[in-house]
């Protein structure tokens, strides 16, 4: 039986070092989420929750590591475990996974591996997010209210549309009381496109209503 439970061998001392540790890079990655993240969900709840993440995670691996009986535990329990609501953006996956692994690493004892391994990542992060400000694009959610009439058509309003983007993505077409409703997802690198774009639509098709907005600050600030 001795072989299944071992003696603790992580001081509280040394417990406590490796909690603030990974509260200290836990929060830096947190703020980095909230401040130049991309996606479209709330990011200040979500990095609101990563240090508390990376510390449960921290503190179940510092508990089960002496003993395989709790870890072969922790396996049962947590396939019970089911969640509610999914992840939707791949971002968001990538840092609850970058929390994760800070645990992991702060509460096997893997500290000068785990804050290496998070400044190369954050490095990383980093530079692509400022190579690519330079060619930054302009992804806009476009909505248009247009009476129906037989110069109006889905095809009509892609010609146009096309005139002046680069990337077209129709999502959905709504038709009643005699109004035709259509939204997109378009993608143009010249900010003046994007003014062009609705003098063409309101020229091309009189009373046209448009609403644009910018996908980066959908639920995110």
């Amino acid at each position: 039986m001795d072989q299944w439970i071992a003696s603790p061998t992580t001081s509280l001392a040394t417990f406590a070092l490796n909690m603030l540790l990974g509260l200290a890079l836990s929060v830096v990655v947190a703020w980095y989420y909230q401040a130049y993240g991309q996606a479209l969900t709330n990011r200040r709840k979500l990095a609101a929750l990563l240090p508390i993440l990376t510390l449960t995670t921290g503190i179940v691996i510092s508990i089960v590591k002496s003993s395989l009986a709790l870890s072969l535990g922790l396996v049962g329990a947590l396939s019970i475990v089911r969640f509610r609501t999914a992840i939707k953006e791949p971002e968001e996956l990538m840092f609850l996974f970058v929390a994760i692994a800070i645990g992991l690493g702060v509460g096997a004892e893997q500290r000068w591996v785990t804050v290496v391994g998070v400044a190369l990542l954050m490095a990383y992060v980093s530079i692509r997010l400022a190579l690519g400000r330079g060619t930054q694009r302009h992804n806009l959610y476009l909505n248009i209210l247009v009476a129906e009439n037989p110069s109006v058509s889905l095809s009509s309003v892609n010609a146009c549309l096309l005139a002046h983007v680069d990337v077209l993505d129709f999502r959905r077409l709504d038709s009643r009381d005699g109004t035709l409703q259509l939204t997109y997802f378009v993608d143009c690198r010249n900010p003046q496109a994007v003014s062009d774009l609705v003098a063409d639509l309101k020229v091309t098709f009189a009373g046209a209503e448009v609403s644009l907005l910018q996908q980066e600050q959908v639920l995110g600030d």
